[in-house]
């Protein structure tokens, strides 16, 4: 063999045409082709290639070679790329050399296809199969599934890879449900034998180029659509085994899964025929049309419907059975012969939004802000009750007179003493509000966690009746946001708590009627967590089912899930994300929670909060990546930093940043995506 030549050694050809390139002699200009399903080498005479050739010319070289000496294999090349397993990543740039990319002569290179199968586990429990690009990063490729599933909104959806049971008391057993793949590529080869083409409408929604915004709506291509239905409650036995306590060092094991969106699939070692989890990831649901978003709010009601069900969110025993009379409604009406007709759902007027949008900007302001403006701020005053916990302190809840005025509460002794000073003014702007509701006791409390220099102040106000702990509540709400009552939100707010108070009510309304779709048989069990059911005799459970049902009856099945997805939205752990971290300066583990609006920090050993901090007071974070150290810092000069102990720094930095970047987003805005930017505020400098 001439030593002037430079060598390349196919190790295997699949079908898919992969081959693996050993650069074996990188000084020598004879092209070795050695394929080991037919066992032999071919050589073929001199090419002009060197270590200074551009990735283009080798890659035209080895497909000439290939095809010259296999014709039978001949196909279209245009999707194979370049991957260096050793380094871990994608020879995509083309007009760089081999020098410049630093391959040597110990380098493998496999040309395969950028595109290969994978299979997705939706919201819904069901599995599909994808082609989906491996080359691309996760952010883009979770884009082209969503476009696929017509899912808008991609950027709240990200993979997680599929971790065994943390304690693996028993082995699992098969699961028909679970087992059950739906080829999506057949489905599409289903539609172009029916003569339509590949990726109907049934399948990919179409798009305006310039805004983003669907051509059509939903409902007018539903048709066979698989991912519209809700699918149906599991029996009780199969409940029960996908079940298991959780923990929150358990949680957290399973919230270390993410992938990274700023990497591709192969370099976060994902292989062709891999399973992942499709889910919702940051919890800030913007703009849900039932118009455009049926496939989108279906999957959402999933997620939460199973996050009920597996118990991954605490609820009390009054709004399990809210859950579960609503999960009752929507497999009624889903099971009904009826065909159900989507076109009745409720749609946002797009004409009067744009007139109202252009009105607003020709005065060239805010609505709400115009309101408020405009208009004298309104006031709540009334006779409550308060409790400040304190350390072995057995005081009960005070009487005192409240007024909420502007973004502030202040409390009197009396009702004649508030013409003077407070004893005390809350400041709300900044606070969490948390429910502390129980309506069967006629218990109306509301929780204020007050943001104050070294963590957050707890308040308790209990409210004498529904009506009045609307109001309060709502007005608790908009003042955490920076917004008064004079805003027009606050009337929307009152009625969506007080709809939410009458589902969780066990009692029927006055006139209330039951649904006319046919009546089914009811397994209470389907409905509620294993760990529920047992604590209930089943005749008992069902009467109490159809008993909260009474409230939810007139519902249609979208108004269902969203009722549903709302009142997941208003349970106080939704959407936290829990991780083990150490603290600069501390000598133990703790657990760190991200929600979308603030970072907790909770004893491992107790499970209860320490300090909460939120998004609003943070000033800048950023990433030590030498020491794998984030740290951050919020006003009034208060700043942490710790390291990740049950992950990469990387997965709670992209968290911190992708909860960030969605709070940028705007109805004024079009629907693309601002990829450069997710990327400057998640990504890193690594």
């Amino acid at each position: 063999m001439n030593e002037s030549c430079l060598g390349l050694v196919f190790l295997n050809s699949s079908i898919r045409n992969t081959v693996t390139i050993n650069m074996e002699y990188l000084k020598r200009f004879l092209l070795v082709l050695e394929v080991c399903s037919l066992r032999r080498t071919l050589v073929v005479p001199r090419y002009p290639l060197t270590a200074n050739t551009v990735v283009r010319q080798w890659w035209l070289v080895i497909v000439d070679t290939f095809e010259l000496h296999f014709p039978e294999t001949q196909q279209d090349w245009s999707d194979h790329a370049l991957w260096w397993g050793q380094r871990n990543m994608w020879v995509l740039k083309t007009h760089w050399t081999l020098d410049k990319y630093g391959i040597q002569s110990d380098a493998d290179l496999c040309y395969t296809p950028q595109h290969k199968p994978l299979l997705l586990q939706l919201p819904n429990m069901k599995t599909v199969k994808m082609t989906v690009s491996y080359s691309n990063v996760v952010f883009k490729a979770v884009a082209e599934i969503c476009r696929v599933l017509n899912i808008r909104r991609p950027e709240e959806v990200s993979l997680l890879k599929h971790t065994e049971d943390c304690k693996k008391k028993k082995k699992k057993e098969k699961n028909a449900f679970l087992d059950e793949v739906l080829d999506m590529d057949d489905l599409n080869l289903n539609t172009v034998a029916s003569g339509s083409p590949a990726h109907s409408k049934t399948m990919v929604a179409t798009y305006d180029p310039e805004n983003g915004m669907p051509l059509t709506a939903t409902s007018l291509w539903f048709g066979d659509n698989p991912f519209t239905a809700s699918q149906p409650n599991l029996p009780p036995a199969d409940l029960a085994k996908m079940y298991q306590a959780l923990s929150l060092e358990d949680k957290t094991t399973i919230n270390a899964g993410w992938l990274d969106s700023s990497r591709s699939l192969m370099e976060q070692g994902i292989q062709e025929d891999d399973k992942l989890l499709l889910r919702f990831k940051y919890h800030v649901f913007f703009d849900l049309n039932p118009k455009y978003d049926a496939v989108r709010i279906t999957q959402l009601y999933e997620q939460a419907r199973w996050c009920i069900l597996l118990e991954e969110i605490d609820c009390t025993d009054e709004e399990m059975l809210m859950f579960a009379s609503l999960q009752y409604h929507i497999c009624k009406l889903t099971t009904s012969s009826e065909p159900l007709d989507f076109s009745n759902e409720p749609e946002i007027d797009e004409v009067e939004a744009a007139l109202s949008n252009l009105e607003v900007t020709l005065e060239g302001g805010n609505t709400d802000r115009l309101l408020e403006d405009i208009t004298d701020i309104p006031e709540l005053a009334d006779s409550l009750r308060l409790f400040r916990p304190r350390k072995l302190s057995l005081r009960p809840y005070k009487e005192y007179w409240f007024v909420f005025k502007d973004t502030s509460i202040s409390y009197y002794k009396n009702k004649e003493s508030s013409m003077g000073e407070p004893i005390e003014q809350l400041h709300l702007r900044g606070c969490e509000v948390v429910p502390d509701v129980n309506v069967t006791d006629k218990k109306f409390g509301i929780k204020l966690l007050l943001p104050v220099a070294d963590g957050m102040n707890e308040v308790y106000i209990r409210c004498d009746n529904e009506v009045q702990y609307s109001k309060w509540k709502a007005a608790c709400v908009l003042a955490s946001k920076g917004k008064t009552m004079a805003y027009s939100s606050y009337r929307s707010e009152v009625k969506k708590i007080q709809s939410f108070l009458q589902m969780k009510s066990l009692a029927p309304s006055p006139g209330q009627s039951a649904s006319n779709v046919e009546a089914m048989d009811m397994v209470a069990e389907c409905f509620v967590s294993p760990r529920y059911a047992k604590k209930h005799k089943s005749k008992q459970l069902t009467g109490r089912i159809q008993e909260a049902h009474q409230h939810v009856a007139r519902l249609s099945l979208m108004e269902a899930k969203m009722r549903f997805i709302q009142a997941w939205q208003s349970l106080p752990e939704f959407g936290i994300k829990y991780y083990i971290v150490r603290f600069r300066g501390s000598k133990k583990d703790e657990i760190l929670g991200i929600s979308y609006n603030r970072m907790i920090r909770i004893d491992m050993s107790s499970s209860l909060p320490v300090t909460t901090w939120r998004f609003a007071n943070m000033k800048q974070w950023n990433v030590n990546w030498e020491i794998r150290q984030v740290a951050i810092e919020f006003d009034q000069n208060v700043s942490i930093a710790f390291s990740c102990v049950s992950c990469d720094c990387k997965v709670v930095h992209e968290f911190i940043g992708g909860y960030i970047f969605l709070s940028t987003r705007s109805k004024d805005q079009n629907e693309t995506l601002d990829e450069e930017l997710f990327h400057k505020l998640t990504g890193g400098q690594e």
